[in-house]
């Protein structure tokens, strides 16, 4: 079989159930189990599992022992545990899914074995091997170690100083993809890929079936930089790549991080919500309008002006009904003035033909080879929050008002003049890197606004330079000391949702103290056990956990704190309610000047943390979307705003966590509106 139809079949393999099963999975009070519940593994075979487990976790341990005088090693310990946490989820949570896991499990854990031999005699052996290479690395966000797989050119070589390119390729949907099938494809090697000369192919497995979103996105940045740690990737030459949901992942991708690719090649996927729901889940959508808000934080039509800053090569199969996401695409181009290249297979459904995919290799090879424009002159950028807030040389350091359009445009004019055009932004910073700055060293560089500007510092000896300025009325103001700020104000890995705190590390501190009421106490301690369930069973990781009496400074130096319960049985929330915008005691629960009665009522809520503004504390809450969500990766967007009341007198159930009688967002200096 040549490559092309392989690949053509693979994907259509993979991808045949991509999204959901139709009408029945849009009903919240029937919502299967994702990922689905797996074989039961026979008594011989689960011991025989077991027993091999303690080993490896024995040998492991040991190791580590070992090694700690020889960090070079000890940090590729998670090259060993990754093998072991695959077997040990699956065969503790029931999600093989097959009987043939149960054998590939014990063979990969010989694998572990064989790992640990090497690294023993202080060798590693998969760091030179070219072909596929499982590797894990221990996420900042929970401190687990995730899988990702990475193929490497045979003509690959270890020494030199060559750098090579890397293809990212984001999989499609496997709601049976436990991690010990994820590791025995990437074992195999192969497929999911066009296989293009002379690159590194960079498989992550970004928590399952989020189409690399939240902890997905996360893992995915941290596999790059794992990449990178042990081969020489050329910065310039990164290409973004994906079908079906990983064509999504490539979407999200592009618009959030255009300045990190020289190119992009989504294929199917969907590329925003409300619209492919209707369309392709046939799904009737009643958004609160938070939620509906909160679409713009994934929905790429939003976010288009950015590929002005990235080339994008989309495909559809014509038969495709997720042909919707590139349609979609397409006309957000058209409304920003420019025209998307859509490679059509032609009578193709959810699969691609070998002409369509020589085309795509075609324009890309061109691209790539050009490679990417480092430093371009004109730079363009939208964004809604500071989740995402550099593009280029331009970074946005405040907002106007989160969830509202923002953009800069900027311009270079020879021989030092850079016009900026900013709307929606408050505090904005240009800075050009050593070597970077297109103006002359030593000539002043002239930042001209629609309504005025002047000269500003001159470039460095070195060839960088860096101004930040602030919006003052309708003017401009250079800040002389940038790293000076005062109060609270929402910034960069600052900024909210609720979400916002489970992309980077976080810590759950449960209460040990009497609460307020009994039955806060049995919504807080449900709504715990939720969220440690759903961390592993959807986020593939295992939180941290902590009582709240145990908490160090090093953990509210180094966490962002997630506080379950109320301000009289969790004592660290005791500790800072004072210094949150809410009043919660025995009788009441007030935000603003909305109060509630606390025996039914409880809150979830992010916050810089009183005990350390550089993060947030978060209130009673783990990711926002639930069960219902899992069954359609458009779905998967938040669900909470920065704060919402629960009732909790109205159950739980797949969406909510409760009635949700007032939601909203804090402002920019963290105030309730």
């Amino acid at each position: 079989m040549n490559h092309f139809n392989f690949l053509t079949t693979f994907l259509f393999l993979l991808t045949v159930s991509v999204f959901a099963d139709g009408p029945a999975d849009n009903k919240i009070e029937n919502v299967r189990r994702i990922p689905p519940l797996g074989v039961e593994v026979p008594e011989t075979e689960a011991t025989e599992l077991r027993a091999k487990l303690d080993a490896v976790a024995a040998e492991i341990a040991t190791l580590k022992k070992e090694l700690a005088k020889s960090p070079e090693f000890l940090e590729l310990i998670p090259d060993v545990e990754v093998f072991h946490r695959a077997a040990r989820c699956a065969l503790e949570y029931q999600e093989f899914q097959k009987p043939a896991e149960i054998k590939l499990a014990l063979a990969q854990l010989d694998t572990a074995l064989e790992r640990v031999a090497s690294l023993r005699k202080k060798e590693a052996p998969w760091l030179k091997q070219t072909g596929p290479v499982v590797r894990g690395f221990r996420s900042k966000l929970d401190g687990t170690v995730q899988p990702y797989g990475v193929d490497i050119p045979e003509n690959y070589t270890f020494t030199g100083q060559d750098e090579w390119r890397l293809d990212f390729w984001f999989h499609g949907r496997g709601e049976k993809t436990n991690e010990v099938a994820f590791i025995n494809g990437r074992q195999r090697g192969g497929g999911g890929k066009l296989n293009p000369k002379n690159a590194i192919i960079l498989y992550p497995y970004a928590r399952f079936s989020n189409a690399n979103k939240f902890a997905g996105e996360i893992d995915c940045l941290e596999a790059l930089e794992h990449v990178k740690g042990f081969l020489r990737v050329d910065e310039g030459r990164i290409v973004n790549r994906g079908f079906s949901m990983g064509g999504a992942a490539c979407w999200q991708f592009a618009v959030h991080y255009a300045d990190q690719f020289v190119a992009a090649t989504p294929g199917a996927g969907f590329s925003e919500t409300p619209d492919f729901l209707r369309t392709f889940q046939g799904e009737t959508l009643d958004p609160k309008p938070w939620e509906k808000t909160l679409w713009r934080w994934y929905d790429c039509t939003d976010w288009i002006a950015n590929l002005s800053n990235l080339p994008v090569i989309a495909y559809s199969g014509e038969l495709d009904k997720q042909k919707q996401a590139a349609d979609m695409m397409a006309a957000a181009y058209q409304k920003e003035g420019m025209e998307m290249v859509h490679i059509i297979g032609p009578k193709m459904a959810h699969a691609m033909d070998n002409d369509s995919m020589a085309e795509i290799e075609r324009r890309l090879e061109t691209i790539v080879k050009a490679g990417r424009n480092r430093v371009p002159h004109v730079v363009r950028f939208k964004t809604y929050t500071l989740r995402y807030n550099r593009m280029h040389w331009i970074t946005v350091d405040a907002l106007t008002e989160h969830w509202e359009p923002a953009t800069i445009s900027a311009a270079f004019t020879p021989p030092n003049s850079i016009k900026v055009n900013p709307e929606g932004v408050d505090r904005f910073t240009i800075e050009f890197a050593p070597g970077d700055c297109p103006v002359p060293i030593g000539f002043p560089v002239i930042v001209q606004f629609p309504n005025g500007g002047g000269p500003c510092p001159s470039v460095l000896s070195d060839g960088s330079w860096k101004c930040t300025f602030q919006r003052n009325g309708q003017k401009w103001d250079i800040v002389a000391n940038p790293a000076e700020t005062t109060g609270l104000r929402k910034r960069h890995g600052l900024s909210g949702p609720i979400d916002d705190a489970f992309m980077d590390s976080f810590m759950m501190v449960t209460p040990t103290g009497h609460p307020l009421n009994t039955d806060v106490k049995k919504w807080t301690d449900s709504e715990f056990d939720h969220g440690v369930t759903h961390w592993r069973q959807q986020m593939r990781g295992d939180a941290r956990v902590k009582a709240d009496t145990e908490i160090s400074e090093d953990d509210i130096a180094n966490h962002n704190l997630v506080l379950w319960g109320d301000p009289k049985s969790n004592a660290v929330l005791a500790k800072i309610i004072d210094q949150l915008p809410i009043t919660w005691n025995e009788k009441k629960l007030k935000i603003g000047d909305q109060t509630y009665d606390s025996s039914k009522h409880a809150i979830a809520m992010i916050f810089p943390n009183p005990l350390n503004p550089k993060r947030y504390v978060v209130l009673n809450s783990s990711f926002t979307y639930r069960e219902y969500d899992y069954l359609n990766n458009a779905r998967q967007t938040p669900k909470l705003p920065d704060w919402a009341i629960i009732d909790f007198t109205e159950p739980s159930n797949s969406r909510w966590p409760g009635g949700i009688p007032a939601a909203g967002f804090f402002d920019e200096g963290w105030g309730v509106k």
